[in-house]
């Protein structure tokens, strides 16, 4: 598994509209994507309280395929005709666990970002990372590493309601699922 997020920070007073209407109509093209294990299509906005107005999709690729053939394909050529070529961030998988509220559908989104302390062994931080589990109101979590700088990032799923905790929060748009089996669900790295 692979996590896979740009973030497209767009200008203060930027029509979020604009944003809502391309998922709107266009959210629905990876619902059926290979090698995709989820896409949720992420915003955060100004006037919601965040510091930026940004478009910031997060991906879970089941295969090293679907993800190449996104970001080779007409899917990723699209950002980058519409907005430039964002930098692209990735993270090694090593875990993916569905919640309490796994049948709901998300309407907020966590990615915390946690550096591995220097000190730390790099295994049983992460074994302990991947060990809690998931609180009440998720729908789902994912952990994955970048071992080039030593952050971890969880990436997590709240139901409508549910009390988002630490990190940075986005409103899910829309939720791309094709290949959910496909993800390795439980503890693994």
């Amino acid at each position: 598994m692979h996590a896979m997020q740009y973030e497209i920070t767009l200008p203060a007073d930027y029509d979020m509209e604009i944003i809502r209407k391309r998922v709107a109509t266009r959210g629905h093209l990876l619902d059926d994507f290979p090698g995709l294990g989820l896409k949720a299509y992420l915003i955060r906005e100004r006037s919601a309280g965040s510091p930026v107005n940004s478009y910031a999709p997060f991906y879970l690729w089941a295969t090293p395929e679907g993800m190449n053939s996104f970001l080779w394909g007409p899917g990723f050529q699209g950002i980058v005709d519409d907005f430039g070529r964002p930098r692209v961030q990735h993270w090694t998988g090593l875990s993916y666990a569905e919640g309490p509220a796994s049948g709901a559908v998300p309407a907020t989104a966590t990615r915390l970002r946690v550096p591995v302390p220097e000190r730390a062994e790099p295994a049983r931080f992460v074994a302990r990372e991947v060990a809690q589990e998931p609180a009440a109101g998720v729908v789902a979590s994912a952990v994955a590493i970048d071992p080039s700088r030593w952050e971890l990032v969880r990436f997590t799923l709240w139901e409508q309601g549910a009390a988002p905790t630490d990190g940075d929060v986005f409103q899910v748009l829309h939720l791309s699922r094709p290949a959910r089996a496909d993800l390795p669900v439980g503890r693994h790295w």
